[in-house]
């Protein structure tokens, strides 16, 4: 009996060493963070990623995107909350009924845009639009506290406006963007604007459908602006920004070659094995289109798309690895020590479509004070834009001098005929 007991307990010491021993060998599990725990805030950028089909709010805190301050907060006279003006996007939703009539289509107002902080704990977005003839219709917006340095962006409008809002009226709308805080008593205005609303039929064919209109808005004021700036890098961030333009089509997307100059030779090419690495890419980051097909008498189909382009080999500078820089440094080329003039040169479908002229400073300085001097609140800088060739189809080449940013045309800026 007493010999079968120390059997039993040299046999369960020797069953414990050797459950320690295997489970040593098994790597230890990450921590499950607890929930509710405030996740950390992503990395500043200044580009729109292209995203998926969005619902109708889109929602997100970000740090603000600027190497040092934003442009509004660079004049020295903004304290409070700011709109991003290239940020507002406003669009017409299209409905398919009209006071109950099926047979009649009509329209609501839909927003998104971005706030540059601070916003007061308490504070509360909302857009206020006036059709000629009816009374303002307003609307709130997701709104959330945002520290100074932050932007909150938001979208609002569209089919969460209700039923007796909707309206068939086309022409001239004004709308603001507005904030009030109940607590503190206040009520102010942040942005104002205008548009115009216009129409067209869809692709139906039929009486039953005669009234069936498409409703957009006009933004050919955008094909003439375009812009240059600099994005962190994803792992050294602005030790090794970017190079990247941006500026609009109308009509589809698609097909985009980008060519960059400096003193007539091109760069940011580089070439492994015979094959070319780093090639610049473009994408549509933001569509302005109809909620319904339309009918193909519609040129390009009321489609405004914003394109950005970026150029992977060229860099505003390496300061990487405590100034040494990347391995591959003298592969990328650095706008820091080359300050001058360039072209960029975008062939659309194999046709050049485009071009955009900017100069850059020492140290790689894009500003030219465009930007800054009408607030645009962002540290993107405003470069006019060459269209090139007929892919547009007929646009007003004029609309920049009276519509651009709905109603606040540009202190500065000339337009290439």
């Amino acid at each position: 009996m007493k010999r079968s007991l120390l059997s039993a307990v040299a046999f369960l010491i020797i069953a414990i060493f050797a459950f320690q021993t295997v489970s040593a060998q098994f790597p230890r599990l990450p921590k499950i963070p607890k929930p509710n725990q405030p996740k950390p805030q992503p990395t500043p950028a200044t580009t729109e990623t292209a995203p998926p089909a969005q619902p109708e709010s889109r929602n997100e805190t970000k740090p603000a995107a600027t190497t040092t301050t934003t442009a509004a907060a660079a004049t020295g006279q903004e304290t409070g909350p700011t709109i991003a003006k290239d940020s507002i996007q406003l669009t017409a939703f299209t409905h398919n009924v009209y006071r109950g009539n099926f047979d009649m289509w009509s329209w609501t107002p839909k927003i998104e845009f971005t706030v540059n902080g601070p916003i007061e704990s308490g504070s509360q977005l909302f857009v206020e639009y006036t059709v000629p003839g009816a009374a303002p219709v307003k609307f709130d917006c997701e709104t959330q506290a945002t520290q100074k340095g932050y932007w909150w962006k938001t979208s609002c409008g569209g089919r969460d406006i209700p039923e007796a809002k909707h309206t068939t009226y086309t022409g001239p709308v004004s709308f603001a963007i507005r904030m009030r805080n109940e607590l503190a008593g206040t009520d102010g205005t942040l942005f104002n604007g205008k548009t115009k609303v216009l129409k067209t039929r869809s692709n139906e064919t039929g009486p039953k459908f005669v009234n069936h209109f498409v409703y957009y808005m006009d933004h050919d004021w955008n094909l003439p602006i375009g812009y240059v700036f600099y994005t962190p890098d994803s792992v050294y961030g602005w030790e090794y920004p970017t190079f990247n333009l941006a500026f609009w089509v109308r009509g589809e997307a698609v097909r985009f070659d980008p060519h960059l100059f400096y003193k007539g030779q091109e760069i940011g090419r580089a070439f492994m094995g015979g094959m070319q690495v780093g090639k610049a890419s473009c994408g549509s980051v933001l569509d302005n289109s109809t909620t319904h097909f339309v009918n193909d008498s519609l040129p390009q189909k009321a489609k405004w798309s914003r394109v950005e382009c970026s150029f992977p080999m060229v860099k505003r500078w390496d300061k990487t690895n405590n100034g040494q820089g990347q391995s591959n440094t003298n592969e990328m080329f650095k706008m820091a020590a080359n300050s001058g003039d360039y072209e960029f040169k975008l062939l659309w479908n194999n046709k050049l479509a485009r071009s955009i002229k900017f100069t850059v400073s020492p140290d790689g300085k894009l500003e030219n004070g465009i930007g800054v001097t009408n607030k645009l609140g962002n540290d993107r800088v405003i470069v006019p834009v060459q269209i090139i060739g007929d892919q547009d189809g007929a646009w007003d080449k004029t609309a920049w001098k009276t519509d651009a940013f709905y109603g606040n045309p540009l202190t500065g800026f000339t337009a290439v005929p």
